[in-house]
């Protein structure tokens, strides 16, 4: 079953449809790492896949801001903390616009907007008595910003995800959510809603999680400035995940609106998928969906925990001096060389591995070999061939046989299941068996010896089934790597920008043409060739 709603029977009703997707809220202790560029770019290359498809789509990003973690890095550096957060929001930016991500919100959580948002929510839970205050003791990993249970803990009491740090002991007086009382309703909601939590590795652990019974949380700390205020008690500070998980509520918010859950509410809720890393998983698909069940919301449509990112099969780490610069990756590369192999190479979902020699071979042999080259050569017989004009053939004129034309016919559907799946190396992986399929067979069909013998029908036959097979695959790349798709399409005639979007009902039109094979017309005015991906080498070693 499709993990999102693929039906153009929504198009036919007089609404656009919308979808709406988020990354996580960027925790700002440091600057933007590889895995924080993996979720956005997954998230970009989703929102512009329905774009195509014709929906309006929001796509939100953006910074959780508040917290002991950020007061304490932000005075190692001699800094306010509104300084530090100011800074390194700059870097995400920078970042984003280097990977050519879309986004359409970004979301702070000390936007003035999002104290009014807390505070409506805040009140909305009190009311429904599910905060209460109580005494808290337990181990605080600061940079979770978490109480850890016990058993959790490694030797020491050094936090499992951290472990160059020690969980710090607490007894105070906070303010507690009543997460017990939403055992069963969230059992049920999982049991009714089995999409709800993707992949099942992670629905399972989610699973097993709750199984064992939910405790209430804290949701207030005292002894912390950086961060809101409890309405109720300004003594407390809100707890950073209470409000960090309402900033997907105030993005939602229009420019000029007033600051109001009712406002922020009124369109795009609930989001259709918030993409996380496994991380955060129990925040996402416990915590979040039982504050909301407490403030009688509506429950986000899935939430989708990927795995993490290796360098070399190790884990990464400053401490072990393994890490890797993601602008430092695409200055060297190109940000359409990320995307694809972060897409490709990486089964959504997993952990994956990055190596850089992998990332160049792959990177050679898919986009500068098999699909630059083709491209490449393909014009270059056009050009010795036809006169320099485009085939003057179209799709039906060709052989209910051609092995091409079999091929495509069914690709655009493939591949748009593989994109709903979030599948985004069986989408590569489909797109690449016709690319390599129009290598073979221009390498059977030997045009240079059909023009020698003659044959212009059968010459112009296969070039023209080898352009098309390369539109095709242009089109249903271009969410992955836009701007290497824009390359192919002008190559062939169009004026077509992948970064350029027209109305949901124009691009839903083109959609239904563009992922179907034969849209190349006859005689295409196609200008020189220009080489689309330049071959990558490694750097050279010191």
């Amino acid at each position: 079953m499709a993990l999102l709603q693929t039906s153009f029977d929504r198009m036919l009703d007089s609404s656009v449809p919308t979808f709406s997707v988020t990354t996580p809220l960027y925790y700002v202790n440091d600057v933007p790492h590889l895995g924080s560029a993996y979720t956005t770019v997954v998230a970009d290359t989703l929102a512009r896949f329905k774009r195509l498809q014709g929906y309006e789509v929001l796509m939100i990003t953006g910074t959780d801001e508040h917290g002991q973690k950020i007061q304490r890095t932000a005075e190692a550096q001699g800094l306010d903390p509104q300084t530090h957060c100011d800074h390194i929001v700059v870097k995400f930016k920078e970042l984003w616009r280097s990977l050519n991500i879309r986004y359409d919100r970004f979301s702070r959580t000390t936007n003035p907007h999002h104290l009014a948002i807390v505070k409506d929510f805040f009140q909305r839970v009190w009311d429904k008595g599910d905060i209460y205050l109580a005494q808290q003791q337990g181990w605080y990993c600061v940079a979770c910003e978490e109480f850890k249970e016990k058993r959790d803990l490694l030797e020491d009491n050094h936090c499992p995800l951290h472990p160059n740090r020690k969980a710090e002991w607490r007894d105070e007086e906070n303010y507690f959510f009543r997460l017990s009382r939403y055992q069963k309703p969230l059992e049920e909601l999982y049991a009714q809603r089995p999409e709800f939590i993707q992949p099942s590795s992670r629905r399972n652990e989610v699973l097993n999680f709750v199984a064992q019974g939910l405790q209430d949380f804290s949701i207030s700390r005292v002894n912390l400035d950086w961060g809101f205020p409890l309405p109720n008690d300004p003594n407390h500070t809100i707890y950073v995940w209470f409000d960090a998980l309402l900033g997907y509520v105030t993005a939602l918010l229009g420019e000029d609106e007033e600051p109001s859950l009712a406002n922020a509410l009124a369109k795009w809720w609930p989001i259709n998928l918030h993409l996380i890393g496994k991380d955060i998983l129990r925040f996402h698909a416990v915590y979040w969906p039982a504050m909301l069940l407490s403030a009688e919301l509506p429950i986000p449509a899935q939430v989708f925990g990927h795995g993490f990112l290796t360098k070399d099969g190790h884990k990464m780490g400053k401490s072990l001096g393994n890490t890797v610069d993601p602008l430092d990756l695409i200055n060297r590369y190109g940000e359409d060389a990320f995307r694809y192999y972060f897409l490709k190479e990486i089964e959504f979902g997993k952990d994956g591995d990055f190596n850089e020699q992998r990332f160049v071979n792959v990177l050679n042999a898919d986009l500068a070999n098999d699909l630059g080259n083709l491209l490449n050569r393909t014009l270059g017989m056009v050009k010795k061939y036809c006169q320099g004009q485009g085939p003057q053939v179209m799709a039906t004129d060709l052989a209910p046989d051609n092995p091409l034309k079999a091929l495509g016919s069914h690709l655009g559907e493939q591949v748009s299941s593989a994109y709903e799946r979030l599948s985004f190396t069986d989408a590569c992986e489909a797109i690449f068996t016709l690319v390599r399929a129009g290598n073979k067979y221009i390498d059977d069909m030997a045009p240079w010896k059909l023009f020698k013998q003659g044959s212009q029908k059968e010459v112009e036959d296969v070039l023209y089934s080898v352009l098309e097979s390369i539109r095709l695959s242009a089109y249903l790349l271009s969410p992955i790597v836009p701007r290497l798709s824009t390359k192919i399409y002008q190559q062939l005639g169009f004026t077509w920008d992948f970064d350029q979007w027209r109305s949901p009902l124009e691009q839903a039109e083109e959609f239904n043409r563009h992922q179907s094979w034969g849209q190349l017309c006859a005689n295409q005015n196609l200008p020189p060739a220009q080489p689309i991906f330049t071959k990558l080498e490694l750097p050279a070693e010191e």
